[in-house]
């Protein structure tokens, strides 16, 4: 989920969003940022964020919980912003397939979390969002670009997820940013996910929601 640039706006100290996507593979997640003046303004900012997801493994299906808190610093130089953020992350599995269930035992770690959100020009956005987890030894990160029309960007991702089981997928497609409804602002994304759990393609649909509060 990108939240750096998302509060540009705002004029408050919180901003609620949430995320889902939904391919083979699901997961679904929301939380909150907090900054200690302003969202749209440089300075100290904090997120936390809880998520749940479901994948297949081979002939098992993997259910997640996942959650972190993590405190960092967003700079605003003329060109966009940018963020950087660290702190706790937990996770806890349940494995399930072959007449069995296992309930794994809860993990905590270190989570890292960077995001840039540039603006080229007037009329076009670029993206870059990275981020590291030690309870899986995961990473995921997503880049993208848009051109500006009738308010929205609109252009290409890429999107790459691994961790130390052996998963790892990538999401090609096209995406819409920063269009409202009502008081939230939203990103759709949609294309092609190629899994290592899977030897074919499957479709993708992304949905982001954001608003301050």
């Amino acid at each position: 989920m990108a939240v750096a640039g998302a509060e540009a706006t705002s004029p408050t100290s919180l901003l609620l969003f949430g995320s889902l996507e939904a391919s083979p593979s699901v997961f679904v997640s929301g939380g909150a940022k907090v900054a200690l003046d302003r969202v749209d303004r440089e300075g100290f900012v904090a997120l936390a964020n809880l998520g749940a997801g479901r994948r297949r493994e081979g002939a098992l299906t993997r259910d997640s919980i996942v959650g972190a808190v993590v405190f960092g610093y967003q700079w605003f130089p003329e060109w966009g912003v940018v963020a950087a953020y660290a702190g706790p992350e937990g996770t806890m599995d349940v494995l399930s397939g072959c007449s069995c269930v296992q309930v794994l035992p809860a993990r905590f770690g270190l989570r890292l979390h960077g995001e840039v959100w540039a603006r080229p020009s007037d009329d076009t956005l670029l993206t870059a969002t990275l981020i590291l987890g030690s309870t899986r030894m995961s990473a995921w990160g997503r880049l993208s670009w848009g051109y500006r029309f009738w308010g929205t960007y609109l252009g290409p991702e890429l999107a790459h997820y691994r961790d130390e089981t052996g998963y790892a997928k990538w999401n090609v497609g096209l995406h819409a940013t920063d269009f409202a409804l009502g008081r939230f602002s939203l990103r759709l994304a949609a294309g092609l996910q190629m899994a290592s759990a899977r030897r074919d393609t499957a479709a993708y649909v992304g949905l982001t929601a954001w608003t301050p509060w």
